[in-house]
């Protein structure tokens, strides 16, 4: 996690502040609950709202005596608390506090990265409708195929990231689970309402089973889930970075006034976003593994997962929620060519179509073996080089003889291609 790729607010999640701050809350949410069984006084209870507070600095001091950071917080809460310090903390075990905080974070982080999305999803809308009928060439193994339109493949990625923000939804939900179960997580020494307390105060609901840590398969699914749609930012960027290619031209990323795209060579106009978005994408994907591998631990816990989340935690949220607010910008400024677009869609010299003429001589009686082979023949003719594919294909006697020229030139139409462009766009923004 650095500056360049953090944006405040989801940095502000990770920050200690933050964190010693929910520490905080879950221990004077479990004292109250604490207080409503008689297990400890009210007014001790009361105390630790009325004069609980904590500096960084202080628990940093302390931690590097009791190398144990839920000690140092608890003795630094103590020297402001006072005496009802004694009744903190009461039947817990550090691995209360430390997975309900990181559950509280990471929830918190989901609720950032669901409006990024909800970003994107606006900006990919607009571009769909403004552009649902320009058409393209669409390519398949990176070679022309058949006509779309920019509009779809706006569309397809839309209906991708709506699916995308349902698994976050699910995968917030997954994650935000409390424990204050005690040592191995049997509650012999604090009530089952202590944690049901402090998860409805918190937004949470109660882990069912939680030994002494929330099971990491739940932490697991949610990192998968942000490596999931990281991909899916990293399958946009790829499709821009082709558009801008020189031989492509199709779209580019928006070029400021004053903007430099080389050191060398002043003319060059790179897409430098969308291949920024390329490699924040692998960082946050090779973030996966080591939470699938924070699945297995040792009986009831052990801390191999703990390093492991320290970092992840904050890197994967910061990366994407960074690497989601930059591709929205990019798509919504990307700069689009039609020109180029209509010119790339005519450059195979009617090749495009020929599946159309395939289908057509089938229907007037030709085998399709033979249609294939008589398309065929004229396309890598034309592909070679050799005239427009509508010339050869009526100057074909085995095509004539069951198509005529007029036929033929009534296939070569683009109306086919984008007859059921409404149908695709009522299905993905209905």
């Amino acid at each position: 996690m650095i500056p360049r790729y953090s944006r405040p607010a989801m940095a502000a999640i990770w920050a200690p502040e933050n964190k010693f701050r929910i520490w905080f809350e879950i221990e004077a949410h479990a004292c109250d609950a604490q207080a409503q069984l008689g297990v400890i006084p009210a007014s001790a209870a009361k105390a630790v709202w009325d004069k609980g507070a904590f500096e960084v600095a202080r628990i940093d001091e302390i931690e590097k005596e009791t190398k144990h950071d839920v000690i140092a917080f608890l003795t630094n809460l103590a020297e402001h608390v006072g005496p009802d310090a004694r009744f903190v903390h009461q039947g817990m075990t550090s691995s209360d506090v430390l997975d309900t905080c990181l559950a509280v974070q990471l929830a918190q982080a989901s609720d950032i990265l669901l409006a990024d999305i909800d970003a994107l999803l606006a900006a990919l809308k607009r571009r769909a409708l403004e552009h649902k009928m320009t058409v393209c060439i669409g390519r398949s193994h990176g070679i022309h195929a058949e006509p779309t339109t920019i509009g779809l493949k706006f569309a397809g990625f839309y209906a991708e990231f709506v699916r995308n923000r349902s698994r976050l939804v699910a995968a917030r939900a997954e994650i935000a689970t409390c424990a204050i179960s005690g040592a191995v997580g049997t509650f012999a020494h604090i009530d089952p309402f202590v944690e049901s307390y402090v998860a409805e105060k918190l937004g949470l609901t109660p882990e069912p089973v939680s030994t002494q840590v929330i099971p990491r398969d739940r932490h697991a699914l949610y990192f998968a889930t942000l490596g999931v749609i990281a991909s899916s930012v990293e399958r946009l960027a790829t499709e821009i970075r082709h558009w801008q290619r020189t031989e492509v031209r199709e779209a580019e990323e928006y070029f400021s006034p004053g903007q430099k795209g080389s050191s060398a060579m002043p003319h060059k106009r790179n897409p430098i976003l969308t291949e920024n978005l390329t490699g924040l994408a692998r960082l946050v994907r090779g973030m996966v593994v080591p939470a699938l591998e924070n699945v297995v631990l040792w009986h009831e816990r052990d801390i191999s997962h703990s390093s492991v989340e320290r970092m992840i935690g904050p890197d994967a949220t910061v990366t994407l929620d960074f690497a989601l607010a930059r591709l929205a910008g990019v798509v919504e400024k990307l700069v689009i060519y039609p020109e180029a677009v209509a010119r790339n869609l005519n450059q195979l010299g009617g090749l495009i179509f020929s599946q159309q003429i395939l289908l057509a001589l089938t229907q007037a009686g030709m085998s399709r073996e033979d249609a294939y082979q008589a398309v065929q023949r004229n396309a890598m003719a034309v592909w070679d080089g050799h005239g427009q594919f509508l010339d050869r294909l009526q100057s074909d006697a085995n095509v004539t003889k069951h198509l005529s020229a007029a036929a033929l030139a009534e296939l070569f139409d683009l109306s086919r291609h984008t007859r059921h462009v409404d149908t695709i766009f009522n299905r993905v923004f209905a």
